[in-house]
């Protein structure tokens, strides 16, 4: 098996039953179960027996759980295919039992340090749980992970023989692993609180979600609204899996759900392979960084920056809506362009029988946004919206479970559960090898020497560095990594904090649609039976927007709405002007006014719209010592002339038509 095959099977959601034999799935139940109620038992303080657990204990219980777990979901080989071997049900007890030393100590650690002075007992458990992190990570996310996880998780051990800038407090072997163990700045750090407190909520609503009909439900009910226009397979692709991605956070899961319906739609309404299985890696891309659910590294941010996860959404709102409308906006320029029709009538499922059917779901989804928005639960609220989706669900004869589909759906969560946990705990030791050696503030004092205080350079590095690391790592990942060494860097150039951490998170994404690695254009190519260098140099251009706009709303706050609503509001219109002419420049089509000219004159025509819709995209930014009124001047007088030759043009060619 080669290494994408292997990460794309990694990625990509399990069906309902992997082949973990009976043994594999009642243990999983069992974990996961275990697990939910742990939590709801910690979140709501309910109590249960009358235990309180200290955030230490509940950490280590929850971690200890979902790890054992993940060597009964994942092979040695990191497939999730087949039943667990002996070897994977005894690392899985090893897992069980470090878990409970930890927990029982909890206290004693807390109290004495065991951080800086473990006792010699605790230290060999130290060991044992930390070689169990390495080999689970190494299992849920593959090698290059895996290798990137080990040189900085023994990084304390020979930190003081690297030269400058990279040099730090050097430890002894026992001391560096009793610190990733023990402490509340490694492996159980910020990353497990953040997914102890609110992300094990969300990926809980997200898989009950899509397994009793709701995911169905607003894929038909894009189909009935958008499905019968000009390129209506694709943008109801672009609906579908920007509501799907939000919820699993997966590109590849998402690729794989929606693609099977949109791609054979799109090809079938007269898509080259290629852009149909681009349109749908590009979706599934940008439903990740969707509010209002995101993904899990949408709750890690929260936690990082110490804000309710309200603010995270609020704000990638408006870089979310630029995504989605230039990638709709090209989507139409390219219909536009080749004459292609909807889908037929008989083929669109109705709006009203649709609507009948499934109008309990947009009621859920109304109470988890009126929890999330006004209430301010973002705790509690993905618990209360699950509950109320499986009454929903016994209400709705189509999509009742039964109880093998209950515990298809309980599997599904546990493995979704362990392979987050995994790859959570081996990158909380790349934290912690920051926070032992103090290499953090070092390697950010370095960064912005080399910039020279210049922001742009520095936005630069930033950008190269996030879309080197986003290859070899998963999104969580190479944000938690990224938002330790890089984002003080920028926050120090003077940029805004929660536009940095979401630059770090859109330039983390692109590696997923750009070769030579392009995980989710891959995936998608696979399903549209194309070649995936080819299908990932066409996401490329549908998703030309995510390069640029991160540094569209990174130099102007106002687009992550980080100023006076007037702002706000004359930014966002500037830029989605911008990004649609940006979109329509890379298509060689004029949404509503024409076909742009061909050869050597088009091109220069072209290159006029798209550098126009730059301009007006970056409203109230001095970077270029110009203001508002004298960007989007520039911006209209240099798309001026394309759209009205493209005007004339076909009108011109009207008159001359019989």
């Amino acid at each position: 098996m080669s290494g994408k095959q292997a990460a794309l099977e990694r990625e990509s959601d399990a069906p309902d039953d992997t082949g973990i034999g009976m043994a594999g799935r009642v243990a999983v139940i069992i974990g996961t179960l275990a697990g939910v109620v742990l939590v709801v038992n910690q979140l709501f303080n309910l109590q249960i027996g009358g235990i309180v657990f200290i955030q230490g204990r509940y950490l280590y219980i929850l971690g200890g759980l979902f790890l054992a777990i993940s060597f009964l979901v994942f092979r040695i080989n990191g497939s999730k295919i087949g039943k667990p071997i002996w070897l994977d049900w005894l690392l899985a007890a090893l897992a069980l039992a470090t878990t409970a030393y930890l927990s029982a100590n909890a206290e004693k650690n807390l109290a004495q340090g065991w951080e800086y002075a473990a006792p010699e007992n605790a230290q060999y458990v130290a060991y044992v749980f930390f070689a169990l992190v390495l080999e689970a990570t190494r299992r849920a996310g593959g090698k290059v992970l895996f290798l990137i996880v080990v040189l900085f998780a023994f990084y304390p051990t020979f930190a003081g023989h690297v030269p400058d800038p990279f040099s730090g407090f050097q430890s002894t072997l026992s001391e560096a692993i009793s610190y990733h163990v023990y402490s509340a700045e490694s492996s159980f750090g910020i990353p497990m609180k953040a997914f102890g407190g609110v992300v094990i909520g969300f990926i809980l609503f997200g898989a009950v979600l899509q397994r009793t009909g709701g995911g169905k439900f607003f894929n038909d009910l894009a189909l009935s609204l958008v499905g019968g226009y000009r390129g209506g397979a694709a943008k109801v692709s672009i609906f579908a899996s920007g509501f799907m991605g939000s919820m699993s956070g997966s590109v590849i899961s998402n690729v794989l759900t929606t693609g099977a319906v949109s791609i054979p739609a799109m090809k079938r309404t007269g898509f080259s392979a290629k852009t149909a299985a681009a349109t749908e890696a590009c979706a599934s891309t940008g439903g990740v960084l969707m509010p209002p659910i995101m993904g899990a590294t949408a709750f890690v941010m929260a936690s990082f920056l110490s804000r309710p996860y309200v603010d995270i959404a609020l704000a990638a709102a408006i870089p979310s809506l630029l995504f989605y409308f230039a990638l709709f906006a090209q989507i139409d320029a390219y219909s536009a362009r080749r004459g292609l029709r909807g889908l037929a009538r008989s083929e669109l499922p109705s709006l009203g029988q649709t609507v009948r059917e499934g109008w309990l779901y947009v009621g859920v989804f109304a109470v988890l946004i009126f929890m999330l928005l006004v209430m301010r639960r973002e705790t509690s609220a993905p618990f209360y919206a699950t509950a109320l989706l499986l009454v929903v669900n016994q209400i709705l004869p189509n999509h009742r479970l039964s109880l093998k589909k209950l515990g298809d759906m309980i599997v599904g969560v546990g493995q979704g559960l362990a392979e987050l946990t995994a790859i959570l705990l081996g990158v909380g030791l790349i934290v912690g090898s920051f926070s032992a050696t103090g290499l953090a503030g070092t390697l950010v004092n370095e960064l912005v020497f080399i910039a020279g205080d210049n922001v742009f350079v520095l936005l630069l590095m930033g950008a190269l560095t996030a879309f080197i690391f986003g290859m070899g790592m998963t999104v969580t990942a190479c944000y938690i990594f990224l938002a330790v060494v890089l984002a003080p860097a920028l926050e120090q150039g003077g940029l805004n904090q929660l536009a940095v951490h979401l630059f770090i998170l859109y330039w983390g994404m692109v590696s997923y649609i750009t070769p030579p690695v392009a995980l989710g254009a891959f995936a998608a190519a696979t399903m549209a039976g194309e070649n995936a260098i080819k299908t990932g140099l066409e996401a490329m251009r549908l998703g030309g927007v995510i390069y640029i706009a991160p540094f569209f709303f990174v130099l102007n706050p106002a687009l992550v709405g980080q100023a006076p609503a007037g702002e706000v509001v004359i930014a966002l219109i500037s830029a989605l002007f911008g990004v649609g002419m940006i979109s329509m420049a890379l298509q060689g089509h004029i949404s509503l006014v024409g076909p742009m000219r061909k050869g050597l004159p088009g091109f220069a025509l072209r290159v006029l719209l798209f550098v126009g819709g730059l301009f007006f995209a970056m409203p109230e930014t001095h970077v270029f010592g110009l203001n508002f009124a004298e960007t989007a001047g520039i911006g209209l007088l240099l798309c001026a002339l394309p759209i009205y030759l493209a005007h004339s043009d076909r009108k011109r060619e009207g008159v001359a038509a019989p």
